[in-house]
């Protein structure tokens, strides 16, 4: 009886090659070297400490950088990369402060900020709005770096607990930095355990690098391809500046976004430096 049965079983098999297909496809699949999804946590809700809200809240903040907030979520930045009192950090890319300036008050007296721009960004768009806002007292603890993206920091600049490129990544791209060695000297001035915070305006599919300069945005995995082989792990995304909506397919610079300013799909990483 038994044989009859194993007999049939194996009759049917024969008979349905489908079934073998699906069998050796599986096995197929089982064997192939693809490296499986890179696990990343996503902060859905980020719980923002009533410090930081202070912060933000601010009475002497200018009105023109409250009405930025709503679009860029300042409070939800600050306490997703944990910016605390005492802290070293830098800004690469900080254009005309808007995130130096929310940095230097969470850092407070005792930390600093190190707030970085290049030739070209100063002389075309930056220079009178970042050396007005410099004269603020609140800036007093930011020390003013002018160099270039390849080599960003200072080279006694050392031991940070977070270097920040905001809304910035894909600007490198256009201006011909060579990204390898810009985080490569990120790595090297973070502390073991420092944070690299990247958030960037997401680019269409498949569209890589290629739209950074026409519609000023990149695809997330392009970014993060490149910052883990300066050695960084990403240990966790963000999903508050995110915008399902957005089809991704027009300019969200800032002069030429207009109304639609702080509206765009962008992507909040956060990288660390290995401790060992």
């Amino acid at each position: 009886m038994a044989r009859g049965v194993a007999w049939f079983r194996m009759r049917r098999l024969v008979t349905r090659p489908w079934l073998v297909f699906v069998g050796f496809s599986l096995l197929l699949g089982c064997s192939a070297r693809t490296p499986p999804p890179r696990p990343t946590r996503v902060a859905d809700q980020v719980v923002v400490p009533p410090a930081i809200l202070a912060i933000v809240g601010a009475p002497d903040r200018s009105p023109e950088d409250r009405a930025l907030d709503a679009g860029r979520h300042p409070a939800e930045m600050l306490a997703f990369f944990g910016v605390q009192p005492g802290m070293k950090v830098a800004e690469i890319g900080a254009g005309g402060g808007y995130t130096t300036e929310l940095l230097a008050r969470a850092v407070g007296p005792t930390g600093v900020v190190y707030g970085q721009n290049n030739k070209f960004v100063l002389n075309r768009f930056a220079e009178k709005p970042w050396s007005t806002r410099l004269q603020k007292p609140v800036m007093s603890r930011v020390v003013r770096v002018d160099r270039e993206f390849d080599d960003p920091l200072p080279p006694e600049t050392h031991d940070l607990d977070a270097v920040f490129i905001v809304l910035f990544y894909h600007d490198t791209v256009w201006q011909g930095t060579d990204r390898a060695k810009m985080n490569a000297a990120v790595f090297q001035a973070l502390k073991p355990g420092g944070i690299y915070a990247i958030i960037d305006h997401s680019a269409r599919p498949g569209s890589g690098t290629g739209e950074t300069k026409t519609l000023h945005r990149i695809e997330e995995q392009n970014v993060r391809d490149e910052v883990e082989a300066a050695g960084f792990q990403l240990v966790a995304a963000a999903s508050f500046l995110r915008n399902p909506a957005d089809p991704r397919d027009w300019n969200d610079s800032p002069g030429a976004a207009a109304e639609r300013r702080g509206t765009s799909d962008r992507f909040v990483l956060k990288f660390v430096k290995p401790v060992s």
